[in-house]
């Protein structure tokens, strides 16, 4: 039985606490602030309550092997699972609104075809095939197995299989997700569908490689779905299973260096002076906390990928409103910018700010445990916005400024959300920040192929013996699924060793 410091209590730390605690070992987690589940967090005020992290639960198959790995009880015995229906519901830039069915292709093609026009929803179709022949090729090496030792190959090629374009007098693949909606989808609806899914993670489509092209396809494939009550309730689900295989917590407890035996992690000490000695450490921490937490320039995984640093944030609306949700009201409303080009160049541009009429994405789950009764509603609302430096925030009186237009946004699809509203609270950069130590609130998106190598993450073994990484600023990257599976992979790295390559 080794002993085993895990340093924060996001996602990945405690799906790995899990099961490394299952495997017969000693496991302590030191969480810095006073509560699990990192980006995972929740604001409750006179009755209503929302998540202010991950509002919807993709590729739900992680968490599952996750709880029939680590005890008897199942995910849907621990948290209240529901698909959601229609996936999304979509409002366009001309007017034009698309609900999409989850997890149908058939009714996703019909769908398209009405709102968009006859030949749309099987252009969409085929890319779908196209894209998961991408998911087919990098499923296992970006989300099953350990970074390859070779990673370069992921790099270097591109998985998602382009339709020749000729463009200029020669023929051309696409090599963007731009590219592939402007020359595959010829549509500038879907291509504003296609490239959303991107924007969401905070990536800009015109530089991401076209293996984007599987994150459509995952949502597509596997369905969206939502915990009753809120996604915390997946993260407090986590952390009592925890809990019952023995993992201690101890929170309010800063780590603030690993220190070393020989040339290996030897357990962490904590801001008060005390030393937790351990056989191995697992550090669900950015790359810039590690830097310092080891005490060195630079950690890198043990394949020299560099960490990837993240440039975008996200900036979340809670609405509080009187007057129940009406029924047949889509969870989930994306409301795209009126102009996609202007939006990306206020990001990702030179001078990256605030779109000034953002996308927005709007939930509105059918859960009455979020309001005070039938007669009011939580309504949630997120964009993109720039990561903020460390130092110089921007004002916050900026951030309100643009709630504001995020509320306007809303109001499109929200009728008589002004006259309804009782109170709005804005969680910005900052407030993430403050939740999971990145710098400038940013955001870690999934690990792609493709690219040459920009979007691929740090291995979960590092350069310093006994010292493992988890959670989204590692492999395989950002998001809930991916964070879940980094927790697998680290824990399979510990039990089984350097040989270990994956569940088969």
């Amino acid at each position: 039985m080794a002993r085993i410091a895990v340093i924060g209590a996001g996602m990945g730390a405690m799906a790995a606490a899990a099961r490394l605690a299952v495997a017969g070992h000693r496991v302590a987690v030191y969480e810095r602030t006073e509560t699990y589940g990192g980006a995972v967090r929740r604001f409750e005020r006179d009755g209503f309550g929302f998540d202010t992290g991950p509002g919807l639960l993709p590729l739900p198959a992680v968490y599952r092997d996750l709880f029939i790995k680590t005890g008897k009880e199942p995910l849907e015995e621990c948290v209240d699972l529901v698909q959601v229906d229609p996936s999304a519901r979509h409002v366009f830039a001309d007017g034009t609104e698309l609900s999409l069915p989850n997890a149908s292709r058939a009714g996703v093609v019909a769908a398209l075809d009405e709102a968009l026009g006859a030949g749309t929803g099987d252009r969409w179709g085929d890319f779908l095939v196209r894209a998961r022949e991408a998911w087919d090729r990098t499923r296992r090496p970006l989300l099953e197995e350990p970074l390859w030792p070779n990673w370069r190959v992921l790099a270097d090629r591109e998985p998602y299989p382009a339709v020749p374009h000729k463009r200029l007098l020669r023929t051309r693949r696409a090599g963007t997700l731009a590219e592939v909606g402007a020359w595959e989808l010829r549509d500038p609806r879907l291509t504003a569908l296609l490239e959303s899914h991107a924007l969401a993670y905070g990536l800009d489509p015109r530089a991401t490689p076209a293996s984007a092209a599987v994150l459509p396809y995952l949502e597509h494939a596997f369905g969206t779905w939502y915990v009753r009550g809120g996604i915390r309730e997946l993260a407090r689900a986590v952390y009592e299973r925890c809990v019952a295989r023995k993992v201690d917590f101890s929170f309010g407890a800063e780590v603030v260096r690993i220190p070393d035996k020989d040339g290996r992690a030897a357990g962490a000490e904590l801001a008060d002076g005390t030393v937790a000695e351990a056989d191995f450490v697992v550090a669900g921490v950015t790359p810039g906390v590690l830097d310092r937490l080891v005490r060195e320039t630079a950690v890198r995984g043990a394949d020299g990928v560099a960490p990837q640093r993240g440039a975008a944030s996200r900036l979340t609306v809670l609405l509080a409103l009187r007057g129940g949700r009406p029924e047949g009201a889509a969870h989930r409303t994306v409301v795209h910018a009126e102009d996609r080009e202007t939006e990306l160049d206020a990001l990702f541009g030179t001078a990256a700010g605030m779109a000034a009429r953002p996308t927005v994405t709007v939930l509105r789950p059918d859960d009455p445990g979020l309001a005070p009764d039938l007669g009011h509603e939580a309504i949630t609302l997120s964009s993109v916005v720039p990561a903020q430096p460390a130092r110089g925030w921007a004002e916050r009186e900026v951030f309100d400024q643009h709630a504001e237009r995020l509320i306007a946004v809303a109001e499109r699809v929200v009728p008589g959300l002004r006259e309804r509203l009782l109170w709005h609270e804005v969680c910005t950069p900052a407030d993430i920040a403050e939740a999971t130590g990145a710098e400038g609130g940013a955001v870690p998106a999934p690990t792609l192929a493709a690219g040459d190598g920009h979007l691929l993450h740090p291995s979960n073994s590092t350069a310093i013996p006994g010292l493992f990484t988890v959670g989204g600023w590692s492999h395989p990257g950002g998001g809930l699924p991916h964070a879940g599976m980094s927790g697998a992979l680290v824990a399979g790295l510990i039990v089984e060793g350097p040989e270990f390559r994956g569940s088969q």
